[in-house]
Formats: C-alpha cells, structure tokens, sequence
C-alpha cells in the first residue's frame, strides 16, 4: 500500500511534489511517480495480513479461490477501498477484476455490519493524472487528465482543480468537468478576496496519479491524502478518498447514532428521508460535514459543498470515501486549531444562524389530538393553574380542515382564533404546523393555494411538464417549487390570508424532505438515469423516490435529483421572508428537513422518535451533532413522540429537555397525554421545578444565542471542545456543556437514584447551592433522585440569571441574580446581551445592551460595553459568589458598605443590590 512519507524525512528519488508557494513543474507523464514509502508500520500489517490469507487458504483448502496477485496482497485490509460499493449485487470474482480490482473474500461479518471490501482497488489502478498547475494571484489552478477510462458511465476525462488559499485557516478545493458547466449548490458562499498570507497549513500534490497531500504545519499532521484510492469522476458518481489522522470523527448527519463516529467499515448515507430516527438509516436532513480530532487536541473539519445522493464510507485504516452521484467536488478545509474554531469557520462559510426571538428560548407544548381548540386550550388554563411555566402552545395537523394547509377545522377548532388571542393577552405564542404537499383534488374555485399555485405554475412537474401529483395527509397532493422565487410570494400571500384569521407566530414545517405517501408519483417515475442512476447510494429503500417524489420531477433551478436535499432549506428560507414580512418581528420555525446554512433560518427537531430510554439517550449526541452543522436551535420531543411514556421516563426526559436549546413536550394521537399537569403531584413539581430552573437561566441562554448568532459559537457543546487535550472527553455523549460554563448530567435509565458522569479536570460548583466538587478529570457518582437534574458550573464562570415566571415576557421583567463561580486564582468571567426579545437586527442596529462581568481581587466588576434603554427597565439584585475561602469582614458596593450572607460552602451572597442593569458598578470583599 501506498503511504506518504513524514516530510521531514528526506524525499525518495524520483518523486515529484508541489508544494504551496512553489513554482509549478511541468508534466512529464511516465516519469513522475507519487510520494509515498511504506512506514516500518504498514509493512508490518503488509505481512499480517499476506501471512493470514496464505494460513487462511490452507485451512479453508482453497475456498477462498486462487491466490490474488502480489500487489493485491500488499493491501492491508483495512486499507481496502471499495471497487465494488453496490449494495444490491453478490461480488464475485468476475465481476470484481472486470473492473480491473483485487478480489479476496474475508470472513462474513456479523448480521447488519459491513466488513472488509471484497473487491478492492490495487496500488496501481488508473486515475488522474494533474498535467498543468499555474499560479494566480488568489488561487492555483490545474488541469487533471485520466487516460483510461473507469467503470461508470460518462468519465469525465479532462477535470479543471481550482485550489484557493482563502484564509490562513481556510482551504478551497474544487474539482469540476475542465470543459462543460455542471450543476453546482446555489448557496453563497463568501469569496476570498485576497490570498492567505501566513497559512497554518501547507499542500502538496502527488502528479500523476494526481492526489492532494495537506499538513498542519505546527504538528506535521497529514490531514488529507487523497492517493489513498483512485479518483473517480464520471457524470453520476463522483468518488474520492482520503486518509485521516485519527479514529475521531463526529458529524456528517443526518443519523442516529453516538457523536462519535465507528470508523469498523461504517456508510453513512446523505438523502432527506421521511423516516423515525433509527440507527443506520439515511434521516430527515443532509449535512456533508465532518470534525476530525487529532492527537494532542488540534481540530480540522471538512465540508462537501454538494446536495446530490452521497454516501460516506468509513474504515479502520483510518480513512474516509466520499461518493456521490451529481454535482462537483466543492470542498472547504477548516484548521481551526481547536474544535470551536473550526465551527466558527464552517458557518463563515454557510451563514452564521439567525438570533432566535427570546420567547423561542421559553417552554413549547404540543400534540397531535387535541381534538379541537377547546380541548387545545383546555391544556393551557390547566399549565397556568399549577403556575408551569409555558411560552408557546402549538397544534399539529388536527386542526386544519381535510388536512389541507391554511385552514382550519371550523367545528372543532372554531375558537382557535379566540385561543390565540388569549394566549397573546397572556404573553405566550401560538405555533402550528405547515406540510408542503398541497391537496390537489377539491373543485375548481374551491382551494385558493392550489388554484393559484396552477395558475402560476409553482408546483414540482414530471418529465411530461404537467403537475407531480403524490400523496399525503390530505391526500393526492402537488408540491409547492420553492426552488420558484415566485413560490415564495404566492407562500406569503397564502400565510398572509391565514393570518388575518389566526395571528400565528411562528411556523412549524414537518413533511418537507419531501415526503410521500407513494414512491414517486400517482404514475411511478419514468425510465432514465435519474430515477434509475448507474449507481444509488445505500438509501432506505434501494430507490431515490422511495417516499418521495422522483428524481427526474422538474423544478425552477433544477432537477429534484439535484435539488432533493435542498428542499427544507428553500422553504425554511421562503416560511423565514414570509413571517419578517408579516408580523415584522424575529421569525420562529422549526424544521425537519435541513442542509448547511439552515441555522440562518430555522432550527430543527430531531423527528419522531419513540417514548423510549434509549431514544432520550440518542438526543443528546442528535443535538450536538446539529450544533456542529450551525442550526444550534435543536431539541427532542420530550418524553417522546409515539409510544406511550411512563411517569419516570417523562419525568426524566422533562429534566434533559428543559436543557435542549429548543424545548418542547410533543406527543402523538391515541396515545395518553403527557404534558406535566397529568402526572401525580411529585412528578408534575418536578417538571415544573425544573423548567423553573431552565426559565432562571434564560440571560444566560439567550447571551450564547447572541454569541452563535454573532460569531458561530456553539450553544449545546460536546465536553471535547473546551477540553480537546483530555482524550476521555472524545467519547462523550450522555453528558454536555450549555456554552464552557454549565455542565449538564442527566439520568438517561430507569430505576436509578444516582448517575455517573465524566467531571473535567479543575474546580466545579453545584448550581443550586454553590458546594464545590474538585476533579482531576474522573467519572464521579451523583446523586439524582427523581425530583434532581445535575448540574454544574465551571471555575472562573459568570452566570447571568434571572428569577423565573410563568413565561419569558414575565420572566424578563424580573430582577437578575449574577452567579459568579471563582477559579483556583479567584478569576472569573461573564457577560450578559440584552434587548427587546423580538425585533429585528438589534445588534445590527445598536439597539441593544452587552455587560461584562469580571472578578479579580476580590472585586467584582460589571462593565456597560454598549447600553440602550431596554436595559433600563432591569435591575441586578442579587449576587452570589461562588468558592469565597474565607468570611469576609465586609463587602462594599460602589464603596459603600452592604450586608451580605456567608455559608459554610464558601458560598457569598450579597441581596437587594437594586442596581439598573444600564449602570455599572463593583462590589469588593474584604
């Protein structure tokens, strides 16, 4: 096998690299070979596994067929790439080398596992060779050429590579047809206007066959190696692969699984499906994105900029193919260093997220089966009744008349317009939902959207240029084109008419990947290589209109085989436009179909999941997954969506989901309810207690939106990313951090009193009263009877809190509690944004209030970087002060002497500070 050498290690004679900066050289084809030497390491894996096939062959007597040439036998296993990925096809070994691949049967694997490859490619298998590569002020650009044909349909023989050095921490590299346009994702992307001029990175090429060769300049580490396999380039399939530096690789979504990827010859496949979340299958959304850790804690990612059919295939080696049937090869390098950055950088890229309106951030209730508005609101009066605390009541598709969007159930829901408005007197939201799918069968005249949207022609045609009629709820049904620009005013005239019945406020759009009831049409799909392409990823289903629409339908600025993965975002992009424009304010909307720079948009629900302890397990990496793709307003359906959940599943689930950024309690019809005031008294004060809790730290919530909105923080994190050195965090997903500060351990089984988690190394402080834990960076066993959720704030932290109402509005008027928890030097850090809650652009227009809290000395500081008047309305009350090791003699405000509280735990607290937030002012201890 082929492997690049250290670059410090003297190159081999006869191989020819270009490196960054240098002047390019010219082809000679035959003369240039790649540069690579085998590693003491692989020639010792080189003669395991020649020494196991031989010992094999001996024992089977001979099943495993005549011995395969020595070059095939210089591939490692699990350096085996895949010739043959079609799933539907038994892999002999005819029609292995009629692909010009090395064939050796391995041992089965387990039932449901994949195993080695087969049919794999040999050292020497055809590809590109790079021919040209000149100089630009702002980029290279180079001319790939392949000589012998590969075994897909189409080759494209002569590919343009533009390579741009965009940032110092930021690579783009493309790889498209050198002589004909092809369709590439309309996304913007910002264009580097200017060079990179000190790169912490350094690329090298390998000429013929051509691969790119990226290092970290610090470490040395090779983050790609794309001479690992054979690039590929045909009309529909796109194929390349790469070494990676470790085994720990998170994201590449949409799936249920661990935030940590198995690299145990594990596909994961990228095509919005309508299907409940389990394990192995494609999901709702398509992000063909991916975090790598390296050893010593540095941290890259990569990023596909294609929305076509893919697959992702991981193996032991470790390394990495991507495959995908359309489109270019668009990908974008982030350096980071550390795991933070690199997600800054990514949503550089793709869009910072939208600032969600305050209220967003509250506690969401819903179900489908209410049965009617009456039955809607009859849950209302009954949360306000035990004073739980609830921002938004939501409906699903019960309350719509036949299930066709923009209506409403005149008889069952007829008070809907009433419950909204009441809900608004009360300062709480009203969500409900919209699917894409417009029915198609009622009389001309009668139903306006689908009227109006043939008439324009905004619907998804087939290959003939008349309608694409599926079906859903309603049942048959067109599907709106957002990919129209003129879908998107027709939408929001649509919404504008509904509104001026039912004054919603925000929208929850489900159904969009898009999903339907038939594979394809009322009709199939026609023959063709669009609903039949010469190679289908491995789909649920074995077929890209498998509950959806076809392949081949046609829209505005594409095909669907194009666009498919596309169509949340479009009509999250067109709902978003339409919600500014009619109600002027923050828009909210929950998606479940989503693609890279949904988070400009809308959040996003993990689907419908089960009333299960595992699927309450499963959202906790779903969430931080979808923190790594930019959408940070993520959360579960609480206690679960089908099934029927139990008082201690609930109870539980309610304490994890009172910390998703995005919370809400959903539950589907036939199914007993389970919102917190039907469960006994000790589980619904529980609930209560803990949403309490949730709407307490609302500041300090809203402040990371603020931070995801303004520079792509994450909001949910994993444990690595504010420890990237500590290799027991890389792991870690039953456990996560609300920004670096507040650490969340929840009870994820039943039947247990106390729960085990992973406490970083340094200095924690138990939120509720202040005790401190000290950890070297160990597992440590908590107490956690049912009424407890754990928590933690880490040392040199500044929470800012707030006493908590019934809702956001009530709540924001409340006096601010400041949590200052202090370091082993007695630091500390914090800061607080603050506006209205809903308008749009505060912090583009200075319309707001940003603080900054510090400790130093024994002196609390709180700075006004930049006021408004919303802060004026708002005062600090309390302060409390976390790890004071000794009983100060007095605490002085501003100077002035104040009374004060100290406890035992070290924990100081100085009330009725009646401070305006607009105002600075110190307090010191002595």
């Amino acid at each position: 096998m082929k492997s690049y050498q250290k670059l410090t290690t003297p190159q081999p004679a006869g191989c020819q690299v270009e490196e960054e900066g240098a002047a390019p050289m010219p082809p000679a084809r035959g003369r240039m070979a790649p540069c690579w030497v085998g590693s003491g390491l692989l020639v010792a894996a080189v003669l395991l596994s020649t020494i196991t096939v031989w010992v094999l062959r001996q024992v089977s007597g001979g099943w495993l067929g005549p011995t395969p040439p020595p070059k095939c036998l210089l591939v490692p296993e699990s350096h085996r790439f895949d010739c043959y990925p079609e799933r539907q096809v038994v892999v002999t070994q005819e029609l292995c080398e009629s692909r010009g691949c090395c064939f050796i049967q391995s041992p089965l694997p387990a039932e449901g596992k994949q195993g080695v490859p087969w049919c794999f490619y040999p050292p020497d298998f055809p590809s590109y060779t790079l021919e040209s590569l000149n100089q630009t002020a702002l980029s290279m650009v180079g001319l790939l050429v392949r000589r012998e044909k590969a075994y897909y349909p189409r080759d494209i023989e002569m590919l343009r590579l533009d390579v741009e050095f965009e940032t110092d921490t930021r690579l783009h590299i493309k790889i498209t047809d050198a002589a004909n346009p092809r369709y590439e994702v309309p996304l913007d992307v910002p264009r580097a206007m200017k060079r990179a001029e000190n790169p912490i990175y350094s690329l090298n090429f390998s000429w013929d066959p051509f691969g790119v060769l990226l290092r970290r300049t610090a470490t040395g580490t090779v983050l790609l190696n794309t001479t690992v396999a054979p690039l590929i380039f045909a009309d529909q399939f796109l194929q390349i692969s790469t070494s990676l530096p470790s085994r720990f690789l998170y994201g590449l979504g949409e799936h249920r699984g661990s935030l940590l990827h198995s690299l145990d010859w594990n596909t994961l496949t990228l095509w919005a499906r309508d299907v409940a979340p389990t394990e192995s299958f494609n999901l709702y959304g398509a992000h063909p994105f991916y975090l790598l850790m390296e050893e010593g804690g540095d941290a890259h990612g990569v990023f596909l900029l294609n929305s076509n059919a893919m697959e992702v295939a991981l193996q032991p080696a470790p390394g990495l193919t991507w495959r995908t049937i359309g489109g270019v090869l668009d990908f974008y390098v982030f350096l980071g260093p550390d795991p933070n950055m690199v997600i800054q950088q990514y949503q550089q890229v793709i869009g910072f997220p939208a600032m969600p309106p305050l209220w967003a951030l509250g506690f969401h209730l819903c179900r489908w089966g209410y049965g009617s508005s009456n039955g809607t609101w009859q849950t209302v009066r009954a949360m306000r009744n035990y004073q739980i605390p609830q921002d938004a009541q939501w409906n699903d598709i019960d309350y719509m008349d036949g299930y066709r969007d923009f209506t409403f159930d005149s008889q069952k829901f007829a008070s809907l317009p009433s419950l909204v408005e009441d809900l608004h007197k009360h300062g709480q939201r009203y969500v409900m939902i919209l699917d894409p799918g417009i029915s198609s069968t009622n009389p001309h005249g009668s139903y306006w959207p689908f009227d109006e949207g043939l008439r324009r022609g905004l619907f998804l045609n087939t290959t003939q240029g008349q309608p694409l009629i599926g079906k859903v709820w309603p049942g048959y049904t067109a599907f709106a084109d957002f990919s129209n620009p003129d879908t998107h005013q027709w939408w929001l005239e649509n919404l504008q008419h509904f509104h001026a019945h039912v004054p919603f406020d925000g929208l929850w759009i489900d159904m969009n990947e898009p999903s339907n009831f038939m594979d394809g049409s009322e009709d199939g799909c026609p023959p063709g290589e669009l609903d039949s392409p010469p190679y289908t990823p491995a789909v649920l289903g074995d077929s890209l209109s498998s509950k959806t629409v076809c392949a081949s339908a046609k829209q505005k600025a594409s095909v669907h085989y194009n666009l498919h993965n596309l169509y949340g975002l479009m009509e999250a992009k067109a709902t978003a436009s339409a919600l500014i424009q009619i109600r002027g304010k923050r828009p909210f909307i929950i998606s479940r179909s989503t693609f890279p720079s949904q988070g400009r948009y809308s959040g996003h629900w993990l689907g419908d999941n089960r009333s299960q302890w595992k699927d309450m397990y499963y959202s906790i990496p779903g969430l931080l997954s979808f923190s790594l793709f930019g959408i940070p307003l993520v959360g579960a359906d609480i206690c679960g969506f089908s099934g029927s959940t139990s008082e201690e599943l609930c109870t539980r689930w309610m304490q994890l989901g009172a910390f998703y950024p995005f919370a809400r309690n959903h539950n589907t019809q036939n199914e007993k309810a389970q919102d917190p005031t039907v469960f006994s008294p000790a589980a619904r004060t529980a609930m209560k207690d803990v949403l309490l809790t949730r709407y307490s730290l609302l500041p300090f919530l809203y402040t990371l939106f603020h931070h995801a909105h303004l520079q792509g923080d994450t909001v949910a994190r994993p444990l690595f990313f504010e420890f990237p050195q500590d290799v027991a965090t890389l792991g870690l997903d039953r456990q996560f951090l609300w920004g670096r500060s507040l650490l969340v351990t929840p009870v994820l089984e039943p039947g247990v009193d106390s729960v085990t988690g992973y406490v970083p190394q340094g200095t924690w402080y138990d939120f509720y009263t202040g005790s401190s834990v000290n950890s070297s960076g160990e597992m440590l066993k908590m107490s956690a009877p049912l009424e407890h959720l754990n928590l933690h704030i880490r040392e040199g932290s500044i929470l800012p809190t707030q006493k908590p109402g019934t809702t956001s509005e009530e709540t924001r008027g409340n006096p601010l509690r400041l949590i200052v928890a202090l370091s082993s030097s007695a630091t500390a850090w914090g800061d607080l944004f603050w506006d209205d809650g809903e308008s749009l652009d505060t912090f583009e227009r200075g319309s707001y209030s940003y603080l900054v809290f510090n400790v130093t000395q024994n002196i609390f500081t709180s700075t006004v970087l930049h006021g408004s008047t919303e802060a004026t309305n708002v005062t600090i009350g309390t302060l409390s002060i976390f790890g004071v090791q000794k009983l100060p003699s007095k605490v002085l405000l501003n100077g002035q002497e104040k009374p004060f509280s100290y406890l035992d735990n070290q924990v100081l607290t100085v009330s009725d500070l009646g401070i305006s937030l607009s105002q600075g002012f110190s307090l010191q201890w002595l």
